[in-house]
């Protein structure tokens, strides 16, 4: 693929969490789009705590209202996401540095549950990517790399 190639985001090896900046939203979105990925789409702009970040991922995610509201419940779901059709599952997180600079703690177990459903979905080969806006801590993207 050439440089300038569309961002393509079905190849579940790439799967991960990463940072980029809100700007980039659009083109992740098209590139899920392309992708038959299903796009979950939250903004933390003002979350102060575990409870505000889960009741805005269970809204984004569609979760059922049995939805157990702690972590666990939080990564079993994401986990699986059948709910959601789509060949993978792509999540966009706005404003995650207001979670971080209120509640670190609860970011950093975002971040780490985050990974783990990545990891889990690529033993299921199938494409999950979390994007947080961290415009201060941009990552590559995935079609940046090169072999």
């Amino acid at each position: 693929m050439s440089a300038e190639g569309a961002l393509d985001l079905t190849q579940a090896n790439d799967g991960g969490v990463y940072f980029v900046d809100a700007a980039d939203f659009d083109a992740l979105v098209s590139a899920a789009e392309q992708g038959h990925l299903y796009v979950c789409r939250t903004d933390l702009a003002g979350c102060q705590d575990k409870g505000e970040l889960l009741r805005r991922l269970a809204a984004a995610l569609k979760l059922p209202s049995g939805f157990g509201q702690n972590w666990d419940a939080l990564l079993d779901s994401l986990r699986d996401l059948g709910w959601l059709h789509g060949a993978g599952h792509v999540l966009l997180i706005d404003h995650a540095n207001d979670l971080r600079q209120a509640a670190a703690k609860d970011c950093d177990t975002l971040l780490a549950i985050l990974h783990e459903a990545a990891h889990f979905a690529m033993t299921q080969e199938r494409p999950f990517f979390a994007f947080l806006s961290l415009p201060e801590h941009p990552m590559a993207l995935p079609s940046h790399r090169h072999s």
